[in-house]
């Protein structure tokens, strides 16, 4: 494909796909060796109900409402599971599945009953997202990438989640060291004075932001993949905390690369007439490339955690 079509239909949603999954992948490693990994997924499943509110409350897709409105949602469904737990005495586990999945559902029937047909913003789209349409009209090749003119057409989508992504790993680096003690000793860290309950609700807000950023371009199946996938994988390549975020961008990254490419590819070679959503093959990727790393990762037999 020639750099005329390549950049204004390809590159755009192919770095959307790239910064979405990393910014998912990097709060997911801390989630992963917290033995809360599943917190990716009900994120996931939690902020679509918040988002579908703070859309019809306010007319827009934009990034402030949404996070607020996820917020609002993950607080109504800490009080509903808790709520559930004690009048129906009830284990934790089996309270926040009956809450995650009806908030879910719940966000699913706002979606079809509301009026969303200005924006990007229906059922489809919140399962498999809208990555392949966010193309560059403005591109003319190559040297759309000097022009201030083409760069001010870029979709909003990539500049929100680079953003996210910045902030993200500014967050990581400022807070790195009481993340990783509270992360591997929740007591010692305690007996140095660290606020580790504020430090996990930090993760926890940190991870719902990473979700809305990309929510809206890459849809929930990429989110939950994302958040547990490429970290898992990492786990299995080294016992070294830094060198474990580094291999879950490297996995992150080939898995967004790889899924985009072989999604609007991958059918063509074997002959099929139509190309297969980017987020769904993304998904897979990530899924393939854990396979892979617990069969032949070096650290894939070895137990404890790994160090700082």
């Amino acid at each position: 494909m020639s750099g005329a079509l390549f950049v204004p239909l390809s590159l755009t949603p192919l770095l959307i796909g790239v910064l979405a999954a990393i910014a998912c992948a990097i709060p997911g490693n801390f989630l992963v060796l917290r033995r809360q990994a599943l917190i990716g997924d009900a994120i996931s499943h939690v902020v679509l109900p918040g988002i579908v509110v703070a859309f019809l409350l306010t007319g827009r897709v934009e990034t402030l409402p949404m996070l607020l409105g996820a917020a609002g949602a993950a607080v109504l469904a800490v009080i509903l599971i808790e709520a559930v737990r004690r009048l129906g005495n009830i284990e934790p586990g089996a309270a926040m599945g009956v809450i995650f999945t009806a908030m879910f559902a719940g966000g699913v029937l706002l979606l079809e009953q509301s009026d969303t047909s200005s924006v990007h913003l229906d059922v489809e789209h919140a399962l498999y997202g809208n990555l392949e349409s966010l193309i560059w009209l403005d591109a003319r090749g190559w040297v759309s990438l000097l022009d201030p003119e083409a760069l001010a057409g870029l979709p909003p989508e990539l500049l929100r989640i680079a953003a996210t992504l910045l902030a993200l790993c500014l967050l990581c680096w400022l807070f790195w060291r009481p993340l990783a003690l509270s992360t591997f000793d929740e007591a010692f860290a305690r007996t140095l004075g660290l606020p580790v309950g504020l430090i996990g609700l930090g993760l926890v807000i940190v991870s719902a932001g990473a979700a809305v950023a990309a929510f809206d371009a890459v849809g929930s199946i990429i989110v939950i993949a994302m958040f547990i996938c490429p970290p898992a994988a990492a786990r299995m390549m080294t016992n070294r905390l830094g060198h474990q975020v580094a291999w879950s961008v490297l996995f992150a990254t080939l898995s967004a690369v790889l899924g985009f490419v072989f999604a609007g590819y991958g059918p063509l070679w074997l002959g099929f007439a139509d190309a297969v959503s980017a987020a769904g093959m993304i998904a897979t990727m990530s899924g393939i490339i854990l396979v892979l790393a617990a069969s032949f990762g070096p650290c894939r037999r070895r137990v404890g955690a790994p160090t700082a």
